[in-house]
């Protein structure tokens, strides 16, 4: 993975489809389920309109990936796709190896429609399978079995150049030896990429409702951290190391969109809901739209944005966000661009402490990254290089 010039994190798109087939238990992500046809047209014509604004602000820009999520965007016509795609183009160079990521599930799969994304121009998928056991399925609300997941990656090896897959590890009542076998499997399936992450409770989930009626009952810290050192070993013993807390590739495949956001590059998030970070001469803002597709949906085609902040960010805060990103990452962070953002340095004296407590580690001039016991603790990690 070839590091960035320091003051230099990308430029990428991201675009928010934000309808599912149904809300799973455990998601706290900006989803919403709609039982009478979406009208794929005419949101269309709102992401043009919100990638316009966005356009005038990012003018001279070269974009080097574009990442549609959700949501479910495996919903979206090929065409609905291929119009979005197109906006794009139209209103920023696209570098020439751009990378086009599309979120799919596994129950949305036909061949002919990723054969569609692909002519379109989608050249990575990344599909939410999140298990590959039926039982553990239904706990997660998902809509497809685990046959069905595997012959979306098969369908997804032979259409796009580059693949992904989600799982979801640290389940209520999964033991250490499924999980290897399960985690084994998916490493045979997988072409370069795996997203794996240990099952989270988050507020106002079906899933918190229930853990906090003691009807869920999920591993204890000892056991989750054991979960998570066993993915660490075998995914790096099988030659798709971390490069960051929860995605493993082999060496040249990483996620690039991604790297953008943990390298703290600019990037614009259009449709309901999304965050960006645009840099607009000296000032860095932050963005973020309305969540509620339909009234989105109204705002861009009132105002020709659904923006419900745009902020700029003071030093401090892009600091801070800066030490947040990039200890996620392997190749950690340079202190020098930290310096670049906050307008101060590194205590000497709470980075010494780090190092001696094995939380952080140097790799060279000026960088640093969180080691394994660190990424354990990473918010009080960060915390302390902030103070």
């Amino acid at each position: 993975m070839t590091a960035q010039q320091p003051n230099d994190g990308g430029f990428g798109i991201y675009i928010h489809w934000p309808f599912c087939a149904a809300k799973c238990p455990y998601c706290d992500f900006n989803s919403h389920v709609r039982h009478q046809p979406v009208d794929q047209a005419r949101f269309a014509a709102a992401f043009e309109r919100e990638l316009s604004y966005f356009a005038d602000l990012t003018r001279g820009k070269t974009v080097e990936s574009i990442f549609l999520g959700g949501g479910t965007p495996s919903l979206m016509e090929p065409a609905t796709v291929e119009r979005l795609l197109t906006a794009v183009a139209n209103r920023w160079t696209l570098k020439d190896d751009v990378e086009i990521s599309l979120e799919a599930n596994p129950s949305s799969v036909e061949a002919d429609r990723f054969r569609g994304y692909r002519a379109a121009g989608v050249n990575r998928v990344s599909l939410g399978v999140q298990s590959l056991h039926d039982q553990d399925l239904k706990l997660l609300g998902r809509l497809h079995d685990a046959a069905t997941a595997r012959a979306a990656v098969e369908t997804a090896r032979e259409t796009f150049p580059r693949l992904s897959f989600d799982l979801i590890y640290a389940r209520p009542g999964q033991t250490l030896t499924e999980w290897t076998g399960e985690l084994n499997e998916a490493i045979s399936l997988a072409a370069d990429h795996l997203s794996l992450y240990q099952l989270t409770i988050e507020h106002g989930t079906p899933f918190y409702a229930l853990h906090q009626a003691g009807k869920l009952k999920m591993p204890d810290p000892d056991l989750a951290a054991e979960f998570f050192e066993l993915t660490q070993d075998v995914t790096a013993g099988a030659g798709l190391p971390a490069y960051e807390v929860s995605n493993h590739a082999r060496p040249g495949a990483e996620c690039r969109h991604n790297l953008v956001y943990w390298r703290y590059g600019d990037y614009v998030g259009v449709g309901p809901g999304a965050h960006g970070r645009v840099s607009v001469g000296a000032t860095r803002l932050a963005t973020s739209t309305e969540r509620h597709p339909e009234t989105w949906l109204e705002s861009v085609e009132n105002a020709g944005h659904g923006l419900i902040e745009n902020a700029g960010l003071n030093e401090e805060e892009q600091g801070d966000e800066y030490l947040l990103m990039g200890l996620r990452l392997k190749e950690g962070i340079d202190l020098g661009r930290y310096e670049t953002f906050s307008h101060r340095a590194v205590d000497p004296r709470r980075l010494k402490a780090l190092l001696e407590h094995g939380m952080v580690e140097e790799i060279g001039e000026n960088r640093v990254r969180a080691t394994r016991e660190g990424f354990f603790v990473l918010d009080a990690v960060v915390a302390d290089l902030a103070a």
